[in-house]
């Protein structure tokens, strides 16, 4: 028998829970947290989640594993004093604006601060107000609004394998930051908004569009039009109180009309055409035993990831673009034309669950002569706030279909929003090619040895196809380095940076959590079963398409209008600066792919060895941000030349060689 624990003198029995914390919940007491996630690593700063054991003692429940005939209190008045006080202090360097605040109203610091009676602000505030970082197009970083909690900061390491923001400083100075005080846009930030998605605050946001919209909207020379992801009609009904996985398709497209979108659509019919392009892209190269495995391209967090830290993969990925892009020219493009609209007052708005959709559609390989194919992306969130804003009951909307020619999808298209969605789309399609046979469901089982990843092997046209499908970064980077290293090998892998895939994206209602994310999918799921079509080329209005317009898969206008390349992307342009040297020049990168790698510690090495060897006068040792070459690190390179994957045992021969012609040794 594990034992129990006595928690406000009911006995709870020790079932396999790792802390203190998940026995009290499990008693059915809602203790309070700010750092406690339980994706994340078990920070214990925050100490809201406090109890009071039998000596009188006060520990963080979050951090303490549960021992037989432990006995603990989670309400004394001291625990209430020091839950009071420690609101208190989060409040005195915290901006106060919160009647402006994009967490207004879902703010956890403003829920427990009302929960627990704090009504004043005892302390004045001490630290000088910050200019907000704007430098990307999905998120809006408030530093004047954190707290500390280090969510961020562990979602962005522990999950997603980033790194783009950490602690820095100590004690009062103490402040989460990217490096060397960067904004967001100058460093490796995919946009995924997976940090906004566990801030508890508004320290980090959605970065909102709905003015830009509105202002269409209210424009009578534009001719608005909207399309929406599969992944938004599972979640844009927890905004108005329903379940997670809630299928509010014909309300929320009620809800569109109301705000007065001239036409509105379904990504869901562009996901269709994008298996087709995708499963014609796979079965060329697949044949022909070439670029494979092909990695999908539908998610833009995962491509900039790609661009940053795997050039050396980019002709791996499929071609095809996004469905919201797709959609884009083919709204631009050929819709325009239909309709007799001049382009120049057609505008695109697509309502995504991601932040970095946002990003994706600023790319310029998506604009032609200056005009973007898509003009506007709001999010889940910001539709949310839009309708609310109308004053729009969206429980009372009565429920509307989506417009002809681009309404009608197949379930192949709709699962596109669920972690697998892609992959079991493009294998549905590709079995039918090329055997005739129609296959629906996909058995995928989890790989050994790499969490979050599932894979599944099938016979198409007597070929064994090997197929991974993985969600979160930092899972992504650990099948990368499976397959780099043999023990893995797929010809298609699906990747979705968000964990769930877009149903848990950045720019979903909060909260946005396993259990959440879980439920979107399942939702989803339920709707591809009810879809009579659920093979793609079954959408008679794409094959429609194909014949008035684009002509074969995968052949010359398809490409022009469906496909792009991507290419190596710089992270940080500026370097940090080193000490000032005549002779030699000696840089090592720290971006966040060589940091992974170990480049700090090749980056003391090379310091330690310069002291050593008494020549660090003559020398200028500089922390690169990023020397692009990233598929090889850590990197560093002396007057020019490049050494690709040092390691900290290699620097010593290293510098001997580079140095001995460059830097007289002191005599001794």
């Amino acid at each position: 028998m594990a034992g129990y624990v006595t928690i406000d003198d009911t006995k709870v029995p020790i079932e396999g829970q790792r802390n203190l914390l998940e026995m009290v919940r499990q008693a059915g007491i809602d203790l309070p947290t700010f750092c406690y996630h339980s994706e994340l690593s078990i920070y214990g700063a925050c100490r809201m989640c406090v109890v009071e054991d039998a000596r009188g003692q006060v520990v963080s429940s979050c951090s303490t594993p549960p021992a037989d005939g432990m006995a603990i209190r989670t309400n004394t008045p001291r625990l209430m004093h020091i839950r009071r006080m420690m609101l208190e202090l989060y409040l005195a360097n915290h901006c106060r604006d919160c009647t402006t605040c994009a967490k207004n109203g879902n703010c956890k610091l403003q829920e427990l601060c009302a929960r627990f009676g704090v009504d004043r602000v005892r302390f004045p505030a001490r630290q000088p107000t910050e200019a907000l970082d704007l430098s990307t197009p999905g998120l809006v970083r408030d530093n004047n609004k954190c707290i500390l909690c280090g969510d961020c900061v562990r979602m962005c390491t522990e999950v997603q394998g980033i790194g783009a923001i950490g602690f820095a400083y100590r004690g009062s100075q103490a402040r989460v930051t990217p490096a060397y005080n960067r904004t967001l846009g100058e460093v490796n930030c995919v946009t995924c908004g997976q940090c906004a998605a566990v801030c508890p605050t508004g320290a980090l946001t959605v970065r909102s569009e709905a003015d830009k919209v509105w202002a269409a909207l209210r424009n009578p020379q534009k001719h608005v039009v909207v399309q929406t992801a599969p992944a938004v009609r599972v979640a844009i009904g927890e905004a108005f109180g329903l379940e997670p996985g809630a299928i509010s398709t014909g309300q929320m497209v009620g809800a569109l009309r109301r705000l007065g979108f001239a036409r509105i659509f379904d990504t869901s019919f562009a996901a269709d055409l994008t298996t087709i392009e995708e499963t014609n892209e796979f079965i060329a190269r697949l044949q022909r035993h070439e670029r494979l495995p092909q990695f999908t391209s539908c998610c833009p967090a995962w491509v900039q990831a790609a661009e940053q830290y795997y050039p050396e993969k980019l002709e791996q990925l499929s071609t095809c673009r996004s469905p919201q892009q797709m959609f884009g020219s083919v709204l631009k493009k050929h819709y325009t034309r239909q309709e007799g609209v001049d382009p120049a007052d057609l505008f695109v708005v697509s309502v995504m669950p991601c932040t970095a959709k946002k990003f994706e559609a600023e790319r310029p390989e998506f604009a032609d002569d200056g005009r973007r194919d898509v003009d506007a992306v709001l999010t889940t969130q910001e539709l949310a706030r839009m309708i609310k804003a109308a004053g729009i009951i969206f429980g009372e909307v009565e429920e509307d279909s989506y417009d002809t020619p681009f309404g009608l999808a197949t379930g192949a298209g709709v699962i596109y929003g669920a972690s697998g969605g892609v992959a079991t789309a493009v294998v549905r399609e590709a079995t039918y090619l090329l055997t005739g046979r129609r296959v629906t469901e996909l058995a995928l089982q989890p790989a050994p040895g790499l969490p979050g990843v599932m894979q599944a092997e099938l016979d198409i046209a007597e070929r064994p196809v090997r197929l991974a499908v993985v969600s979160g970064l930092g899972n992504t980077r650990r099948l990368l380095a499976a397959m780099d290293d043999g023990t893995a090998a797929y010809d298609i892998v699906e990747i979705m940076a968000c964990p769930g895939g877009c149903a848990g994206g950045g720019g979903q209602p909060l909260p946005n959590e396993t259990a959440q994310r879980t439920q979107r999918a399942r939702g989803l799921r339920t709707a591809d079963k009810r879809q009579q079509l659920r093979l793609a080329q079954d959408n008679v209005l794409v094959q429609e398409l194909y014949r008035g317009w684009l002509g074969e898969p995968n052949g010359h206008t398809a490409h022009q209008a469906l496909h792009t390349s991507y290419g190596h992307r710089r992270r940080i342009a500026a370097e940090a600066a080193g000490r000032q040297a005549p002779q030699v020049e000696i840089k090592a990168c720290v971006g966040t792919s060589c940091y992974l790698h170990g480049a700090r510690d090749v980056l003391r090495r090379l310091s330690e060895e310069l002291e050593r060897r008494g020549i660090e006068a003559t020398v200028e040792l500089q922390g690169a941000f990023c020397l692009e070459r990233c598929d090889r690190g850590p990197n560093v390179v002396i007057n020019g030349r490049e050494y690709n994957h040092v390691r900290e045992q290699d620097v010593p021969e290293l510098l001997q060689q580079a140095l001995a012609e460059a830097v007289p040794q002191p005599q001794h």
